[in-house]
């Protein structure tokens, strides 16, 4: 199952970091939050990934790019250029970054990858928030559904949106982007999602947690799992401050192994 990333918008409420690189790549403990987002996946067996670039893209082209180089040692032959790696690395990752256009909302990101997701379920989540989640089980619940998605409801207190949920049907009966309740669960941003929601994404100025996320409460498919565990998201300069201490202290969302 492929894991797409939403990695496109500009990251204006921490502007002292977005003004010179894309907001995944702002670094927790000396890489990339996105890093740490697909180290999560990655441990639970998840390690194909669609990114969804925009805005400074080619920072997150020339990452990946340059990824073995600036972490194995190697041997180079500067006459013929052969390359001669003389370690492994640990990622046995395949990573496709698209350019989905510096103005396209959330939404229009996500159906330009498509072609890339449409045979079947993938998992999506934002580049901008890590947790420890258990990815296969929300997957399992997700597959045990007859929902076109499933995000992760987590507990978060201010400045979020709640749900409103229907704990009998497992399913969601309103959501709320932003809102004025505090201490309810919101959308943490690990989702699985069926191809159909690519029906429900008008265009690139759609954004996913409006009209395709309503219409989904609408027809009664869109699910959640209840993640009950660490979650934070990486929205300003103190959030970052916050998993940058955290990082330093044992980070709770660290479940691989070095």
């Amino acid at each position: 199952m492929k894991v797409a990333i939403l990695a496109g918008g500009f990251g204006t409420r921490l502007s002292e970091e977005t003004s010179i690189r894309p907001k995944p790549m702002v670094e927790v403990g000396g890489r990339p939050i996105l890093w740490h987002i697909m180290k999560l996946y990655s441990h639970h067996g998840f390690k194909d990934f669609v990114i969804l670039g925009g805005y400074k893209v080619e920072q997150i082209r020339d990452y990946f790019l340059n990824y073995r180089g600036k972490r194995t040692d190697y041997t180079i032959d500067l006459k013929s250029g052969k390359v001669e790696w003389l370690q492994g690395i640990n990622e046995d990752w395949t990573v496709t970054v698209l350019d989905t256009g510096a103005d396209a909302l959330t939404g229009g990101r996500i159906k330009k990858a498509m072609h890339l997701l449409s045979d079947g379920p993938f998992c999506l989540t934002y580049g901008d928030g890590v947790s420890n989640v258990d990815i296969n089980a929300l997957v399992d619940a997700h597959k045990a559904s007859d929902r076109w998605c499933t995000l992760t409801a987590v507990t978060q207190p201010g400045r979020y949106g709640a749900l409103r949920l229907n704990e009998d049907a497992n399913r969601v009966m309103a959501f709320r982007e932003k809102g004025a309740v505090d201490g309810g669960l919101i959308n943490g941003g690990f989702f699985v999602c069926e191809p159909e929601v690519f029906d429900l994404i008008d265009n690139d100025q759609t954004t996913w947690e409006n009209e395709p996320m309503e219409r989904m409460v609408e027809l009664g498919k869109l699910g959640y799992y209840h993640h009950q565990g660490y979650w934070q998201s990486m929205d300003s300069l103190r959030d970052k401050m916050v998993l940058e201490k955290a990082w330093e202290n044992n980070p709770p969302w660290k479940v691989w192994k070095d």
